[in-house]
């Protein structure tokens, strides 16, 4: 397992992070969500939905490798195809490990 998948878990645990497209719209629009991240087999409707809004308020964003049933189970849900991560700590550390 990847090391920033531990990492999500351990954001998750802590309670910053929200899962679920309604969530993650609404901690788009708030500003609350510092790094959404998407798995790389999230249907096309729901990937343009997220990724549009991200952009439109400037939130961070990355397409994982991973597939839906791998980020899941990181954070220990079941069909989870996006994670909005709430901490800037986490959610730096999370980034430096797609950006290298």
């Amino acid at each position: 397992m990847k090391n920033y998948l531990n990492l999500l878990g351990l954001a998750f645990r802590a309670g910053k992070c929200s899962v679920g497209e309604d969530a993650i719209l609404r901690d788009v629009r708030s500003q609350k969500a510092k790094l959404v991240i998407l798995a790389h087999d999230t249907g096309d409707q729901t990937k343009k939905r997220i990724t549009d809004k991200c952009k439109y308020y400037r939130v961070p964003y990355v397409i994982a490798e991973e597939d839906r049933e791998t980020l899941s189970n990181a954070i220990g849900k079941s069909q989870r195809v996006a994670i909005a991560v709430l901490d800037a700590g986490f959610a730096k550390k999370i980034r430096s490990y797609f950006a290298g």
